[in-house]
């Protein structure tokens, strides 16, 4: 499972904790800290868990950087992932900084609840199809951004993308990977959901496949659509298929939530999303009898996200 479920010792309780780290990926510290808040509060998210009771954050700081840069990026990281934590309704009370060669920012999500506020994702039935909450690419994004500053990589590309385009992408990724699972979560309750888990650095079908493999019924998960950050498609292809994205393989951080729903529950789930948070969800595959396995089509459908350009907005 995405979190560790431990049944306590007081009557009917269970501790659900889980938690993660990761290295800079974008240039702006704010947003990298919250980022990975973000991403630590999504295992829980996964489970169907909507409030966390406390957070503790894990914070390395660079050798490599000066004393000036560290005293720049640090109070950075750390208001972003204190912001975000705020966002979702918890804080933050201890955790551990350390000093080595690498950055890495990530934290603990703790939450002490009753066995009806998590969804144990093992109840997938034939029938059911798969939604994804968060479109795909912020691998693709991330790095065709570093490579707007490297020339040999960006020649490979820029027959299929503009710099404009890139730095959109890169936009977009960012405010995806910042933003949090907790009305997809929520919403997991209202319409039955069957079981779910995040989109990480496994890649959409890395997961897929875990989540399957741990399915009570004989099911397996056949995924036709795929949502991508907008031009970021035609990036992947461009340079080789080095992130493996449409083959389900491109890491992701700090992803959307797949979930398994009941067929005539899953329309009004993603509609719901969408009035809640003005984000979009996709109904991206089914759920057909199986040996517990995940795949995706040969060529399935992807989606671009957004579908149409609009001048000063994101989305």
């Amino acid at each position: 499972m995405d979190s560790c479920v431990t049944p306590l010792r007081h009557g009917g309780l269970y501790l659900v904790q889980t938690t993660d780290f990761i290295y800079p990926l974008v240039d702006d510290p704010y947003m990298m800290g919250k980022i990975a808040c973000a991403n630590t509060l999504s295992d829980l998210y996964a489970m169907g868990v909507t409030e966390c009771d406390n957070m503790l954050m894990l914070l390395a700081v660079s050798t490599k950087m000066t004393e000036r840069e560290r005293d720049v990026v640090t109070p950075l990281i750390m208001r972003g992932f204190k912001d975000s934590a705020m966002e979702a309704g918890t804080s933050i009370n201890g955790g551990q900084t350390v000093v080595n060669p690498w950055c890495t920012i990530g934290g603990v999500a703790s939450t002490v609840c009753q066995p009806n506020e998590f969804i144990v994702p093992d109840n997938a039935v034939v029938g059911d199809v798969l939604v994804l909450t968060k479109p795909l690419g912020t691998q693709v994004a991330v790095n065709a951004h570093q490579w707007l500053d490297i020339p040999e990589r960006w020649n490979r590309i820029k027959l299929v993308v503009s710099d404009e385009d890139v730095r959109k992408a890169y936009q977009r990724a960012m405010d995806s990977m910042a933003r949090l699972n907790r009305v997809a979560a929520r919403l997991m309750h209202k319409y039955n959901a069957h079981g779910a888990t995040d989109v990480t650095g496994f890649g959409l079908l890395g997961h897929a496949q875990t989540l399957a493999k741990h399915q009570k019924n004989e099911v397996s998960f056949v995924i036709h659509n795929l949502p991508v950050i907008a031009k970021m498609a035609a990036v992947a292809k461009a340079c080789g298929n080095m992130f493996q994205l449409l083959q389900g393989h491109s890491a992701e951080t700090s992803g959307g939530l797949l979930i398994c729903l009941p067929r005539e529950q899953a329309a009004a789930y993603c509609k719901d999303i969408e009035k809640q948070e003005g984000y979009q969800a996709w109904i991206i595959g089914i759920v057909e009898k199986g040996m517990r396995t995940a795949r995706i089509i040969d060529k399935p459908r992807v989606i671009e996200v957004p579908a149409k350009e609009k001048d000063g907005e994101l989305w």
